[in-house]
């Protein structure tokens, strides 16, 4: 099978959605891509021109190479960082909201793509969630987390642990703003959970 049929879109999610007024401008739908069996789950705000323009998340461009070089790094990808279609393991990349648009999401633009979000999680069901920016930590924030929304600074939380319901989350700064040393940072970070028992207890078996 072809790797973009592999990992993109797994689960067969609307590709031609109308839920909000972004359907009116975007080119296309940009839905998760990766491992749908994955132990760790990259999630952002909104696709960049350049996700839209690959129909793959946090690719074709600067912000989005930064990402796929850091998941190289790890080992989680076994791809250029400028690849358009990487092919990713045990890792899969999201967004809240599913069009790109014109400014910054509305609230109600995040509620109406929430289901897809909502079932990519409830799905792959994840032992590390990556919130990419404030406003990704700040939403997931309630959800995944014991603390409300507004005691998080993504400039204090980057790179750090935070421990959630069932959940562990790593948030990291925004990637267009994200120096070489704050990315040094996550992958120091996150190469330090992946050599220790970072599975919680979810029946899920070694991978």
């Amino acid at each position: 099978m072809p790797r973009q049929e592999r990992l993109s879109n797994p689960y067969g999610m609307d590709e031609d959605c109308t839920n909000c007024a972004r359907a009116e401008t975007r080119e296309r739908v940009v839905h998760g891509y990766g491992d749908a069996e994955a132990e760790f789950l990259v999630v952002g705000e909104t696709p960049t021109a350049g996700a839209q323009s690959t129909g793959v998340p946090f690719t074709g461009d600067a912000a989005g190479e930064r990402l796929q070089r850091a998941l190289g790094d790890l080992g989680l990808s076994r791809s250029p960082p400028d690849d358009p279609e990487p092919d990713l393991q045990n890792v899969f990349l999201t967004y809240l909201t599913r069009c790109h648009g014109a400014g910054t999401p509305t609230d109600d633009h995040l509620r109406a793509c929430e289901p897809f979000f909502n079932a990519e999680v409830r799905t792959i069901n994840p032992e590390i969630i990556v919130p990419v920016g404030e406003r990704t930590l700040r939403t997931l924030a309630p959800e995944f987390t014991t603390r409300s929304a507004e005691s998080f600074d993504i400039d204090e939380c980057h790179a750090t642990a935070v421990r959630g319901r069932g959940f562990e989350l790593v948030p990291v700064r925004a990637l267009a703003t994200q120096s070489d040393a704050e990315t040094a940072a996550f992958v120091e970070r996150m190469a330090d959970l992946m050599a220790g028992d970072y599975r919680q207890t979810k029946g899920r078996r070694s991978r």
